[in-house]
């Protein structure tokens, strides 16, 4: 896909679908409070008041405040950096390996891909969270190992389409006057076969960033992800959710519309990706 092609198909997705384009203005929201939150926060997110405890939304504290007396916007905006970070290394790391795990079984096929369906045979027969569940409990509920958590149980997902797409492109015409040309396998592989299955992939990617998102915030909310007082999205959530019935919504509101706008947003956001990278679409 040519420069300009894409620039007219991005432009086309956003023109045509306002979904895409309110999804491109929440992602740029995301990214802006996960680099400035700490600058904009009002308040500490670690400072207690005891004479502030559970106040309602207010202007002096928009949230509202936590049990502790804790201003939750800014715990709320300051978790953004957190939360992002952990989803979005934990995407990367399984597309990486996913991808080239499964391009090499798809295209070695033998030995090599059997022994790759055998291991992602292993992962998904476990239901995918409580697997992270016992990943973290053997390794420790750190931000470290819940992102290798994610990224394991994310393996079967780009490894397995990778694997499929490589394995139907082997053997088409471009491929093979590639390798008339003389080039060797790790060239056509990396340079003709992936390349040209990379933006399927991308799409993949960003409507995984959502479960990711999904997949820490729960692991925090039953108490294996990260340790309090940090500030993140499933903890508050977590904290929030016993005074849900005594009437103080806003400590668990909060917290949990940021964690639904952010999945919504990567939900959307894929979608506008598949528009983009779909040659049917206009340009």
């Amino acid at each position: 896909m040519s420069d300009t092609s894409l620039i007219s198909r991005t432009r086309y997705a956003l023109a045509e679908n306002r979904m895409t384009l309110l999804a491109a203005i929440l992602f740029a929201l995301l990214i802006f409070c996960a680099i400035f939150g700490s600058l904009l926060a009002p308040y500490s997110p670690l400072m207690t008041n005891e004479g502030a405890r559970m106040q309602p939304p207010s202007w002096l504290h928009l949230f509202g405040t936590d049990s502790l007396g804790r201003d939750i916007f800014s715990r709320v905006l300051i978790a953004t950096r957190l939360d992002l970070g952990m989803a979005i290394s934990a995407v990367v790391i399984s597309f990486v390996v996913g991808t080239a795990l499964g391009a090499m079984a798809g295209y070695w096929g033998g030995w090599v891909d059997a022994i790759f369906g055998r291991v992602m045979d292993t992962i998904m027969a476990f239901p995918l969270f409580v697997l992270a569940m016992g990943i973290v409990a053997a390794l420790g509920n750190n931000v470290t190992n819940i992102i290798i958590a994610t990224a394991v149980i994310n393996l079967p997902f780009y490894g397995r389409f990778a694997r499929a797409e490589v394995n139907v492109r082997r053997d088409l015409a471009y491929v093979e006057a590639a390798r008339m040309g003389g080039n060797g396998a790790i060239r056509i592989l990396w340079g003709h076969i992936v390349r040209n299955i990379l933006p399927v992939m991308l799409v993949q990617a960003s409507l995984n960033m959502g479960w990711a998102i999904l997949n820490a915030a729960g692991l925090s909310f039953i108490g294996l992800g990260v340790r309090p007082p940090t500030p993140e999205w499933g903890i508050m959530v977590s904290e929030g959710a016993s005074y849900i019935f005594s009437g103080e919504w806003w400590t668990f509101v909060f917290p949990g519309g940021a964690l639904v706008i952010a999945v919504f947003c990567f939900n959307l956001l894929g979608d506008g990706l598949r528009d983009i990278v779909d040659p049917r679409r206009r340009t």
